[in-house]
């Protein structure tokens, strides 16, 4: 009987490989760690990529790339924009996180300068270099004759991820601040807002930008609040759920709010930019189903694969974060040269789009893949130990379960010990 080939094994040796990897991972975690917290911050940053995958289109006409949705010319896909505009829960794990990290620091006597840089650090530089590589091509667009019209529609979208960081920054570091606020306090701001300039048409034009502050400061305070013990009863997860829905109902029916989540280009009102009344009851109303999952979360990610999957995409959240959208520029912009591809330079105008791009998907992933490998460094960091340095297991160990009391910097740590 012939010798089998060479490397024919493989194939069966690579998935073993990957679950002896997702049970390094499982096994480098601290019994101590809520899963849920991760698989809820992991959740809603793909859902916030897939979502702007959906909703976004680059039309190529007259010589020129322009954006455009398709929730202009199919509005019954507004509920799509109900599935993937997750930012609310992504606040709420913040709010957590960030009170839970700051309370251990205190503890530890870590000055708040430093616990605030090392937070920060964490954020600002992948936004550095997206900042630096947009700013070279840009600059290479424009001397290779590339039209002011394209070159504005390619960095306004790619640097759109920048204002959610430049918030969630702010946020981060007034948490001494803001951490015991009570949700309703900046829910009220938002009211009197919305009263103002879309009800009353009042103040100025600049009024509604105080939103951008105060809408994303609810599910971060209602993230501060679960950190302390004041959203563990499934009671006040529904209340939130229950709460939320009904009042965003009414004010799509009734109050004259938009049923999209996401802005949409040609609209009077966007929902998001800046954050409506609606948009807020939105996210609370995620915010509650969020919290009634955690326990079905958490008997989900006690699977070694599940974990290691979430794992990953915690540990560049903000590099997949702000390198999605130029993923999918840099796909259409490739393919140019093919032609008018559906679903990828058509107009977004009918069914038959949204199938094509459907099928784009999976390149728009690999493409983030490859930018997700080019920058995650400055995300996880680059230390390493140091050669004849190496701890004992049980050492290291305790050294992760130290860790803990900084969710960002543990999940940093089991992939480096992985």
């Amino acid at each position: 009987m012939a010798e089998p080939a060479p490397g024919a094994r493989a194939p069966r040796r690579a998935p073993h490989a990957i679950r002896r990897a997702a049970q390094r991972v499982d096994a480098a975690t601290p019994a101590s760690r809520d899963r849920a917290v991760d698989a809820l911050r992991a959740f809603a940053i793909l859902g916030v990529v897939l979502g702007h995958w959906l909703v976004t289109a680059l039309v190529a006409e007259d010589g020129a790339l322009h954006t455009a949705s398709p929730l202009q010319h199919l509005p019954g896909l507004a509920p799509v924009s109900w599935a993937f505009q997750t930012l609310a829960v992504f606040f709420l794990v913040g709010g957590h996180v960030a009170t839970r990290g700051h309370a251990s620091a205190r503890a530890r006597g870590v000055p708040y300068g430093a616990w605030l840089r090392a937070r920060l650090t964490r954020l600002l530089r992948p936004a550095a270099a997206l900042l630096g590589l947009w700013t070279v091509a840009a600059t290479a667009l424009l001397l290779t004759g590339t039209s002011i019209v394209t070159l504005h529609t390619l960095v306004k979208l790619a640097l759109s991820p920048l204002w959610f960081l430049l918030v969630f920054a702010a946020l981060t570091a007034a948490t001494p601040l803001v951490a015991r606020l009570h949700p309703l306090w900046p829910l009220a701001v938002v009211l009197h807002v919305d009263v103002l300039r879309l009800g009353l048409h009042l103040g100025p034009s600049w009024l509604g930008w105080v939103n951008l502050a105060a809408g994303w400061l609810v599910p971060f305070t209602l993230g501060a609040a679960w950190a302390r013990g004041g959203l563990e009863s499934r009671r006040a997860a529904r209340t939130l759920l229950l709460g939320g829905t009904a009042a965003t109902v009414a004010l799509v029916l009734w109050a004259g709010y938009p049923a999209s989540m996401v802005g949409v280009p040609g609209a009077a009102v966007s929902n998001l930019d800046p954050p409506t009344l609606a948009a807020v009851t939105f996210g609370m109303a995620q915010c509650g189903l969020a919290l009634l999952l955690r326990d079905r979360l958490r008997s989900a990610m006690r699977r070694p694969p599940a974990w290691a999957a979430v794992a990953l995409v915690n540990l560049s959240a903000m590099t997949v974060f702000l390198w999605h959208q130029t993923a999918l520029m840099v796909t259409t912009v490739t393919a140019l040269p093919a032609g008018r591809l559906p679903g990828l330079h058509t107009l977004p105008d009918g069914p038959a789009w949204v199938a094509a791009r459907l099928l784009w998907l999976p390149v728009f992933a690999v493409v983030l893949a490859l930018c997700r490998t080019a920058f995650r460094s400055l995300e996880e960091g680059t230390r390493r130990p140091r050669p004849g340095r190496r701890a004992r297991s049980g050492r290291a160990r305790s050294r992760v379960v130290r860790a803990h009391r900084d969710p960002d910097r543990e999940t940093t740590r089991i992939a480096r010990r992985v």
